[in-house]
C-alpha cells in the first residue's frame, strides 16, 4: 500500500493511501484521556465537565492509541450529516487493505512497541457490515499483532436495511467479541433518534427501524462492555420510553456525542445547539436516560478534533480539508 498524502493535525495523522482497488483514508490519533472529555457514572467519571473541552497534551500512545480505518471506498448509505458519500458509492476494500491500514498506522511511531489499549475503529469511510472481510481482519489482528498492543476493535454501524447478511454479520461479530476477544471489542449502533420519521430522513431510508434492529439483536448478550447506542445530539427525539421497548439497559449503554460539523451536516442545518464543547447540550438527555435505567456515556469533542476532520462523517477525499492548523508531511 502506497501512501499518497499524510496530514498532521493537532491530535495525530490523517493518511490517504492507494489500496488494492482504489484510494482509502485512515487515521492514527492520540487521546486526551477520560478525565478531559468523558462523563460516565458507570465508569466512575461522575463529575461535571467544567467549561469547554480544550486541546491539551495527549496521553502517551503507550496508554491509548486509536487507529480508525476505512472498510469501504466511499459509502452508499447517503446519510444527511456525512461527507463520505461525496467520495462515491461504497465499494469494499480488501482484507489486505484492512490489515495494511493498521500496519501503516503503527509504523508512524516505530518507537512505540506496546500500548495498554490499541483501539481499531472500523469507522472512517463506509458501512462496515457490508464488508465481510472486516470479520476476518479482526481475527488477523488478534492472532498476528504484537500481544503487547492490547487490541480493541470496534464496529460502528448504521444497521443498513438492505443488507440481507446483516444479522449474520452482527451475530458473528458478537461471537468474535465474546469468545475470541473475551469481551475486549465493541459494537456501536448509530441510532441518533427514537423518531422513525427523523431516522428515515437522516439515514436516507437506508437504515433498519428500531423494531427491526431489536429483532436482529435478539438473543445477544455481550461479554465485557455493553453494546453502545449512539446518539449524535442535534435536536432529534431521544425518548427513553421508546428505547426501553427495544433495548434492555442491562445489555446496552447510551452514548451522547456532538453532531460533528461536516459540510453536509451544516448544509442541511443539522447541528448540536449551543456550545457543543461543553456538557450543556447533553445534560437533559443524560439525566432522562439515567432515570430510565441506562448507563450513559457523554463524549465531548474539542474544537481541534472536530475542525481537524478526525471525527465521524469527515473524509479528506470528499474535498474538505482541516480548518485548523495542519501540516502536510
Amino acid at each position: 500500500m502506497k501512501i499518497l498524502r499524510k496530514l498532521e493535525v493537532p491530535t495525530g495523522h490523517i493518511i490517504i493511501a492507494e489500496g488494492e482497488k482504489g484510494k482509502v483514508e485512515f487515521m492514527s490519533i492520540g487521546d486526551y484521556g477520560q478525565q478531559h472529555n468523558l462523563k460516565c457514572d458507570a465508569l466512575g467519571l461522575n463529575r461535571d465537565i467544567e467549561g469547554p473541552v480544550k486541546h491539551v497534551e495527549l496521553l502517551p500512545l503507550t496508554e491509548k492509541w486509536v487507529i480508525t480505518i476505512s472498510t469501504q471506498m466511499g459509502c452508499s448509505m447517503g446519510c444527511t450529516f456525512c461527507d463520505v458519500p461525496k467520495v462515491g458509492a461504497g465499494r469494499n476494500v480488501t482484507q489486505l487493505d484492512l490489515i495494511n491500514q493498521v500496519l501503516i498506522g503503527l509504523k508512524l511511531h516505530p518507537e512505540i512497541q506496546e500500548s495498554k489499549r490499541l483501539n481499531i475503529h472500523f469507522a472512517r469511510m463506509g458501512e462496515p457490515t457490508w464488508n465481510p472481510a472486516v470479520l476476518d481482519a479482526a481475527g488477523w489482528y488478534h492472532r498476528h499483532l504484537n500481544p503487547e498492543f492490547n487490541v480493541h476493535p470496534v464496529v460502528s454501524t448504521m444497521m443498513p436495511s438492505k443488507n440481507i447478511w446483516l444479522k449474520t454479520f452482527i451475530h458473528t461479530w458478537m461471537r468474535i467479541k465474546n469468545r475470541m476477544m473475551n469481551g475486549n471489542a465493541g459494537l456501536q449502533l448509530s441510532i441518533n433518534s427514537t423518531c422513525e420519521d427523523e431516522r428515515l430522513l437522516m439515514f436516507n431510508g437506508n437504515a433498519c427501524t428500531l423494531e427491526e434492529i431489536a429483532r436482529i439483536m435478539d438473543g445477544i448478550i455481550p461479554v465485557g462492555r455493553k453494546i453502545t447506542l449512539n446518539f449524535a445530539v442535534a435536536g432529534y427525539e431521544i425518548d427513553p420510553a421508546i428505547l426501553l421497548k427495544y433495548f434492555n439497559p442491562q445489555l446496552y449503554i447510551c452514548k451522547l456525542t456532538p453532531m460533528h460539523k461536516t459540510e453536509e451536516a451544516l448544509k442541511n442545518g443539522i447541528e448540536t445547539a449551543g456550545d457543543y464543547t461543553t456538557i450543556t447540550p447533553y445534560k437533559e438527555h443524560e439525566e432522562a436516560l439515567k432515570e430510565a435505567g441506562y448507563d450513559v456515556l457523554v463524549f465531548i469533542a474539542s474544537l481541534e478534533e472536530d475542525l481537524g476532520r478526525i471525527t465521524c462523517g469527515n473524509a479528506i477525499l470528499s474535498g474538505l480539508m482541516p480548518s485548523v492548523e495542519y501540516t502536510e508531511v
